[in-house]
């Protein structure tokens, strides 16, 4: 992984990250508001001083392209112009020097009209996959314009045109905060050392991953689960961000991921049946634990004696629940969450079992008798044929012999079975036959139709 050295404010390194390019759009306020004093200047000084800087260091840095979008900086505070937003400067390579002239040529003067500014910045981005498009929204004031700027950077966040924005509010307060908080990530910044501060703390955000690990509790609440793929989504925007392995490291404890702080997560360990976990936000600069309920043992199905079997599965099911969790193969153990299943046996006949356990650390076993083998024959003509079982008073359809077949070998369960029949050109119903037949393990049963 590329080391760049940003010389910023607090000297703070940035890591690009391998073959993704990250797209800075500045949209800075340029209302009259600007012109109210921050330590012993005024916003606009402090905001060119700080952000001249900030160009100066990022000129250096691979993989990091930036543009700048000014509002309420054309039209006076009298005209309340809702649609002063323009692109100053377009991304393109070393326009850095640009980005400077034009903001230390700005003179404040109008309104601030961040939602219609917002929703502008996606055409400013160029229509390039894999880039990581990234808006840091600088201003003195709250939305002034009726617009909504939450609904207009949920919008973009969902399709994903830009990650979620950051915000660094000047010298606001608790209701500036709550106001910008459904937009992005908000900083506040009162002083001109805060300024500069958090726009460096930004900037390392806007282009570092940071480290996290994930622990997969057991029942007992230990992170000793593992070794099962997990999925972490944006929650706006839906697209799959990374694929993990989860993996113990040489010391016996959660491997460390590095994840962009940039997302809100949300994360999909693909155990039977999933796990998921919402909203998950990583810590910049500090080391994230995500922690979720994961317990897990085992489940396989084993046939008593030598099977004759080829492939047998079986269906496994949340109790009470219909919908197929997985298709198993036998004298396979599969891992699953910890809790009760409901299992149905890809055998003739089928065989079903409620409530299964599954334990903590355990592998729970289900074992069915080896089958026995059913020839049936039918050498002269053809045959309309089932085979069922008997359920109290009741027939249990097992089988259709297929009609076009005069010799059929049928692998079934060991137990007591009658089969119906009637010839294909028989005219009358009174012709059907019925006779039982017993199956038993490892034998075969002879029936002649004729």
């Amino acid at each position: 992984m590329m080391m760049l050295l940003l010389v910023l404010g607090s000297n703070i390194s940035v890591h690009a990250q391998d073959k993704v390019k990250t797209r800075i759009l500045f949209l800075f306020d340029a209302s009259g508001s600007m012109y109210a004093v921050m330590d012993k200047d005024n916003r606009i000084t402090v905001a060119r001083r700080i952000l001249n800087k900030l160009m100066d260091s990022l000129q250096n840095a691979k993989g990091v392209e930036v543009a700048l979008r000014v509002y309420g900086h054309t039209s006076p505070p009298s005209r309340r112009d809702c649609k002063d937003t323009r692109l100053e400067v377009p991304f393109k390579p070393n326009n850095h020097k640009a980005i400077k002239d034009k903001v230390n040529g700005i003179n404040p003067k109008g309104t601030t009209l961040i939602a219609y500014s917002l929703q502008q910045c996606a055409s400013d981005f160029p229509k390039e996959p894999g880039v990581r498009n990234v808006v840091v929204l600088i201003t003195d004031g709250i939305e002034e314009c009726q617009g909504d700027p939450c609904a207009v950077s949920e919008a973009l966040q969902s399709s994903g045109v830009i990650l979620r924005p950051f915000i660094i509010g000047l010298g606001g307060n608790d209701d500036f905060r709550k106001a910008f908080e459904c937009v992005g990530r908000y900083y506040n910044a009162a002083t001109e050392a805060d300024f500069d501060l958090v726009l460096n703390v930004v900037i390392s955000q806007a282009v570092n991953n940071t480290t996290a690990q994930v622990n997969l509790l057991d029942v007992y609440s230990k992170p000793t689960e593992s070794n099962v793929n997990m999925t972490f989504y944006d929650m706006h925007s839906g697209q799959m961000v990374y694929n993990f392995i989860h993996t113990m490291n040489e010391k016996g404890v959660p491997d460390t991921l590095l994840l962009d702080p940039i997302y809100k997560y949300r994360m999909v360990v693909n155990t039977l049946p999933q796990v998921e976990k919402t909203n998950i936000e990583i810590t910049p600069g500090k080391h994230t634990i995500i922690g979720v309920d994961a317990p897990q043992g085992s489940l396989m199905l084993k046939t008593q004696g030598l099977t004759n079997y080829d492939r047998l599965h079986f269906i496994v099911r949340k109790q009470n629940d219909p919908k197929t969790l997985h298709i198993q193969d036998a004298n396979t153990p599969e891992k699953y969450l910890v809790g009760k299943y409901d299992i149905e046996i890809l055998s003739l006949p089928r065989i079903h079992q409620k409530g299964v356990e599954v334990k903590q650390s355990y592998t729970t076993t289900i074992e069915i008798p080896q089958p026995g083998r059913l020839t049936v024959m039918a050498v002269t003509q053809n045959y309309y044929a089932d085979i069922y079982q008997m359920n109290r008073n009741e027939l249990v359809w097992v089988y259709k012999i297929p009609t076009e077949l005069r010799m059929q070998n049928i692998l079934m369960q060991p137990g007591k079975y009658k089969i119906i029949y009637r010839a294909k050109n028989a005219y009358r119903s009174g012709q059907t036959f019925e006779r039982e037949f017993e199956i038993k393990s490892g034998a075969t049963t002879n029936f002649n139709l004729n």
